[in-house]
């Protein structure tokens, strides 16, 4: 047996329960592991998988000066009525400081003065207001996070006078709210996704019982990719946005691959066809659409893999594993549930008659639209053109960095912290790091004071400490931020300090000085995304191409849909940069945003661009692929350019549509959380579908293929030896060998 998508159909449907069979043992199995494994392998923590100068830094402290770096927690005291000066105020301190060492050894150092960091306490100008430095004994971030907890459990219940409050600032307590809030996003996108996800399929394919199918198969997909990602966990630690992203994901591709599916199913029965002839003309027609869009989806997140940190290693991954396993759901496990069901899949219909039963009926809206469009095709091309370039325009405007502290809820402890933080200008914690790696001479003593000199003058920093270490050949220069370390203010200072402050003071002493610290780790992730951006988009664009070449055997066609597919790109950076991006766009746009609850920030997320075009990129392709199927299959049985593009619109438009309904509530339903990175990933990612499944799909798509006409099938002679892959199933590809040998005589 040859395997393909119709031959794993039929087998599928002749052998329904072994198949079911299978997927329900995968469940199980990926259950286990999901529930033993998984939390073990998630991290909030993000690494290099090279060597910048960063890491080099804190690598040289780790093996020359003090170890693995410990994790601080500051404990922000406030007073509405006493100051430090009064016994009440000193008693709550020395109450919370005996809180904090009482938690032992395992948690907590007592002897939390550690000679390279500040002093332990900071008091603020007007005395009412106090730092007490805890440093944290595990060097594990995701149990230093767990321990920040704990002390926060103990000094919040250390007895206090009115008018006193304690807050908790470090990375461990951030993490802790970071955390907490993409869960509820998580909770809360998949809630509202299948809500809406179901209530829009019932509608489209008019019937409960099919409607319910996709979510299903979506669902299984999902379960079994935690329980892959779990396995693949013990290898590398993965972020745990891994979980949201298949999460968000799988329910998007899971739900559109089986829905077309169906529909197909569905239309091959009104067509009069028995119920596995059905299943199996489903496989050969939308199921080979289904695994080449997929292939599409897989060749567009590999770009991701291609940066060197564990951030889009870890998405990379969990979106390949989702995908694939969509994929397999639907050529597989889909095709069994149809042929237990037959036509009970109609069953609980919402409507007497279902537009997806009237498949060969000329007329209608969508039928409507696209000859319209066609009528005047380069008055439609111009003006849904400009509308999206318009819209990509404010991409040019677009700041990219890490949202910090200042962009969580103001209910988040974290966000409190800061804000008491900054107004009385204490230091924030995670100084940067300056590392001197050579032997302590003069000319390093000398440039070690410049450096210290130039540091109190730049005006980004507090003040340097100095530490060199027992060896005498590492000199460590810790200079605290007086901004959120994320902010794009300490990310400028450091950036001075390693472009122009540091060149200039160690210019001709013969050390090697490397800048380390947190806000210098963000800049080393800036310049690799920087860098390897051109690498991936070349990367997928070349793939894509290669591929849509063979699928559709025309050059034509591929380099139209990369064109497009870049353009509802573009248009998505843009509404990006419009809605969220501080400054920016005009303060009508503001008012929408603030009354969706979308946070203006001063950036839009660094990683957030190449992730998006690698995730848009390829689901874009999914609705070209299965649009374009349907106008080669009727263009290959009638020859007929400007009727093929018709037929393709009315049979997918209300499908297509429905489907980019359902992504826009699942990605929308993530853009309604309170975290910043996640309000903009799904913000992006609903925007995109939307223009892509409107403007682009019923306005571009037509009007270009119209003007090309025969030319969108167009593969030169040198080309003819691609293999001819049949994505449009065997009736459509017999009629267009039967038409080429009549036109050549044959």
């Amino acid at each position: 047996m040859r395997l393909n998508p119709e031959s794993i159909a039929r087998a599928s449907s002749r052998r329904p329960w072994s198949v079911i069979g299978g997927w329900v043992l995968g469940l199980i199995v990926a259950g286990f592991l999901s529930s033993m494994l998984l939390a073990d392998v998630l991290t909030t923590d993000f690494d290099f998988t090279d060597n910048p100068e960063s890491k080099r830094a804190e690598q040289l402290l780790e093996e020359r000066l003090r170890g693995e770096m410990p994790f601080t927690e500051l404990l922000v005291v406030t007073s509405e009525s006493f100051t430090v000066d009064d016994p009440a105020f000193s008693s709550y301190i020395d109450d919370l400081e005996a809180a904090a060492v009482g938690l032992g050894p395992e948690l907590v150092i007592a002897e939390s003065v550690v000679d390279y960091r500040q002093i332990p306490v900071f008091l603020s100008g007007d005395g009412r207001a106090a730092l007490i430095s805890v440093t944290l004994a595990n060097t594990d971030l995701d149990e230093a996070s767990a321990d920040a907890a704990t002390l926060g459990e103990a000094v919040h219940a250390v007895p206090h006078p009115d008018g006193f409050d304690v807050v908790l600032a470090g990375q461990g307590t951030a993490n802790n709210d970071f955390t907490t809030l993409a869960e509820e996003t998580l909770r809360k996108g998949e809630s509202f996704g299948v809500i809406v996800a179901l209530i829009v399929l019932v509608v489209v394919i008019g019937s409960v019982v099919a409607a319910l199918l996709p979510i299903i198969l979506a669902i299984a997909a999902i379960a079994i990719s935690l329980g892959v990602v779990s396995l693949v966990g013990q290898l590398f630690e993965l972020t745990f946005f891994v979980t949201n992203m298949i999460t968000m994901i799988g329910l998007a591709v899971g739900i559109d691959y089986s829905l077309f599916i169906v529909a197909r199913y569905r239309e091959e029965r009104v067509r009069g066809f028995d119920k596995i002839e059905a299943i199996g003309r489903s496989g050969a027609t939308a199921g080979r659409a289904v695994f080449f869009s997929g292939m599409t989806v897989v060749l567009a997140l590999l770009g991701m893999l291609f940066l060197p940190n564990t951030i889009f290693r870890s998405l990379g991954i969990g979106t390949i594993v989702v995908v694939v396993l969509a994929m397999g759901a639907s050529m597989t496990l889909l095709p069994s549930l149809l042929s237990l069901l037959g036509d009970r899949v109609n069953k609980g219909r919402v409507r007497r008659k279902s537009s997806l039963e009237n498949v060969d009926k000329i007329g209608g809206m969508w039928d409507k639209i696209t000859n319209a469009v066609m009528r005047r095709p380069v008055l439609w091309l111009a003006a849904g053109g400009l509308f999206m370039a318009l819209l990509a325009s404010s991409f040019f405007s677009m700041e990219t960095g890490f949202s910090g502290a200042s962009t969580l809820p103001d209910n988040t402890e974290t966000k409190q912290a800061f804000i008491i933080l900054e107004e009385e200008q204490f230091p924030f914690p995670q100084p940067t790091e300056i590392v001197v790696d050579g032997p302590i001479t003069a000319d390093v003593d000398a440039a070690v004071d410049r450096l210290q000199a130039a540091i109190a003058a730049d005006g980004g920093f507090g003040e340097s400490s100095v530490i060199v270490n027992p060896a005498g050949d590492l000199t460590l220069v810790s200079a605290p931020l007086v901004e959120d370390v994320q902010s794009v203010g300490s990310v400028a200072a450091v950036q001075r300090l390693r472009d122009e402050i540091v060149p200039a003071v160690f210019n001709g002493v013969d050390v090697e000085v490397f800048v380390g610290g947190f806000t210098a780790f963000t800049i080393d992730f800036f310049e690799d995304v920087d860098t390897f951006t051109p690498i991936v988009f070349i990367f997928v664009l070349t793939l894509s191409f290669i591929l849509l070449t063979i699928v559709f055997r025309s050059l034509v066609v591929p380099l139209k849909a990369i064109l497009l597919n870049l353009l509802s790109v573009g248009a998505a950076y843009g509404m990006l940069v419009l809605f969220f991006q501080e400054g920016v766009g005009p303060a009508w746009v503001k008012s929408i945003a603030d009354s969706l609850g979308l946070i203006q920030v001063p950036v839009i997320e660094a990683w957030l661009p190449l992730m998006l075009f690698s995730i848009l990129f390829g689901l874009s392709m999914d609705y070209e692929v299965f649009l374009l199927t349907r106008i080669r299959e009727h263009f290959d049985k009638t020859g007929d350019n400007t009727e093929a593009v018709a037929h393709g619109l009315r049979t997918t438009g209300a499908i297509i549509t429905g489907a980019a309904l359902i992504m826009v509530a699942v990605f929308g339903g993530f853009a309604a959380g309170d975290l910043v990175p996640l309000q903009q990933m799904g913000f992006g990612l609903a925007v995109a579908v939307f223009l892509d499944a409107t403007i682009i799909r019923s306005i571009l798509v037509p009007a270009t293929m119209r003007l090309l006409g025969n030319a969108n099938w167009y593969l030169p002679p040198w080309l003819q030896w691609l293999p001819e892959i049949e994505i449009e199933g065997h009736e459509a590809a017999a009629a267009a060998h039967e038409r080429e040998a009549s036109v050549a005589g044959v």
